[in-house]
């Protein structure tokens, strides 16, 4: 073998090995990443979820209103990347503790009982007024000892929650998007899809509570939202027996998150 045929035969051994190396690395960041959003969801692989929804009022059997859909669809592509399944149960219908498999639960606690028990329970510093006549408080959210009211199609809140039984290893979260429209409820999930990565930096697999703002969804529909703040601490410690008069809501942080 002279030299010219001993230096092809290294330089493709070379670039093979490199190419093999090159495929392991981003074989292991893939898989790596992949973990790290299975642990932030809760969700190895093949591994069962809840989907909770609630019912369109006078609706059929599992009839949900559009925006929940939509919701529950990019849930769905979520739970699918983590190669882990879904079942679908209406908000009556899912009669179980938590902590054994990951639960995502949406809608509001007007029309989601499921929800309503949620926030009793896991967040005692939250009251969502129901009362389905007008006025300025309908929907509201008291979070500690501030209120935010709905202005329908201009600002509207959605609490986006990631819970769990404590802090026991292997406890599996239960994600909450409690919005005071279906819409928001939507808006929520989006913003978990495209900031999951972020949230699973910043907080690691521990509880957070967070409160967005959806901004003018009459224009923008569920893709411009901004986050108000993190509410965890407020929405974890239970409301004296009489609430005091609520303060002014503060300004919300004012880094827009839009569809790409």
């Amino acid at each position: 073998m002279n030299d010219d045929v001993r230096n092809i035969v290294l330089g493709v051994v070379a670039a093979g090995i490199s190419a093999a190396l090159g495929w392991l690395a981003r074989t292991y960041l893939w898989k790596r990443r992949l973990r790290r959003k299975q642990a932030f969801f809760g969700l190895p692989d093949n591994s069962e979820t809840l989907l909770v929804v609630n019912r369109e009022p006078g609706g059929a059997e599992l009839s949900v209103k559009r925006h929940d859909v939509f919701a529950l669809l990019e849930l769905s592509a979520l739970i699918k990347d983590c190669n882990a399944h879904a079942q679908v149960v209406a908000h009556d219908a899912a009669q179980q503790g938590f902590g054994e498999r990951t639960e995502f639960c949406v809608g509001g606690p007007a029309s989601n009982r499921r929800m309503a028990a949620h926030l009793d329970s896991l967040l005692p510093g939250v009251r969502v007024d129901v009362n389905a006549e007008p006025g300025p408080d309908r929907a509201a959210f008291l979070i500690g000892s501030e209120r935010y009211r709905l202005e329908g199609g201009r600002s509207e809140y959605v609490i986006l929650a990631r819970l769990t039984a404590g802090e026991r290893r292997g406890t599996r979260p239960v994600f909450l998007f409690c919005g005071q429209r279906a819409i928001d409820n939507q808006a929520g999930t989006r913003y978990l899809a495209r900031n999951h990565e972020r949230l699973s930096r910043k907080y690691g697999n521990h509880s957070f509570v967070l409160l967005l703002r959806v901004v003018n969804s009459q224009a923008y529909g569920p893709d411009v939202v901004e986050l108000v703040a993190d509410v965890t601490r407020a929405a974890q410690t239970p409301l004296p027996a009489s609430s005091p008069e609520p303060t002014p809501a503060p300004a919300p942080d004012r880094t827009s998150h839009r569809a790409g």
